[in-house]
């Protein structure tokens, strides 16, 4: 089967400020079959999730190429904070999370976070140490 020279190429000058925003709409095309795909079937995973398992199956077995999605995807993480924009509006329609409340649940945040952190560099450290006197005897 022979494979269409063009599709390897570069695209020419003029066309590359819309390849971007073709391969994004790629992406959601694909993230729409996938989450149809689920609802017609009732199946209990999110539509989102079998279109990344698809996608990686499909670009791994070398039916669809990287460089298909690879600007549009990139362009998506450039803008990734544009999706956070809707838990900035959910502080500003809660006031109190914005009062004391909201810096109780910060510092509980940071806490615990610290804890977190901290068990696990204990953890990986005694792991360490085991390791190294295991292997010395």
């Amino acid at each position: 089967m022979e494979t269409a020279d063009w599709l390897h190429q570069p695209p020419p000058q003029r066309h590359r400020w819309h390849l971007p925003w073709i391969q994004t709409l790629a992406l959601i095309a694909f993230w729409w079959l996938a989450q149809s795909l689920t609802m017609f079937l009732h199946w209990p995973i999110p539509g989102s999730l079998l279109g990344l398992v698809l996608l990686w199956a499909l670009l791994d077995r070398g039916l669809v190429k990287l460089g298909w999605f690879e600007h549009g995807a990139d362009g998506l993480l450039k803008h990734l904070m544009l999706f956070f924009v809707p838990a900035m509006l959910a502080a500003v329609d809660h006031p109190e999370f914005l009062s004391l409340l909201g810096l109780k649940l910060l510092v509980t945040v940071f806490v615990s976070t610290l804890v977190v952190m901290g068990g696990t560099a204990c953890v990986v450290e005694i792991g360490f140490r085991l390791h190294r006197h295991v292997a010395a005897h």
